[in-house]
């Protein structure tokens, strides 16, 4: 399965998720976050480089998921016929 990407942003002390930089600006916009949409991408937020201003603190992250099988056809075990 492969890693998915998630963005953490920090804003007035409270903790939000987003799947995107460009869904953050769905919620909130320029003004509150101190920083444009095109400014953040050309930032190249990282796990290792996150985005900080006096006003936001945005990290990106990997979303850790378990495995599922549900959905998965079972295969009938025939040895012991």
């Amino acid at each position: 399965m492969p890693n998915r990407k998630i963005i953490h942003l920090n804003y007035n002390g409270k903790d939000y998720y987003f799947g995107s930089v460009a869904a953050i600006y769905s919620v909130f916009t320029k003004e509150q976050l101190g920083v444009s949409y095109g400014s953040l991408r050309n930032f190249c937020i990282t796990p290792d480089k996150p985005y900080i201003n006096n006003k936001v603190v945005i990290k990106e992250g990997i979303l850790i998921s378990a495995k599922g099988l549900r959905g998965r056809k079972k295969t009938a075990d025939t040895s012991s016929e």
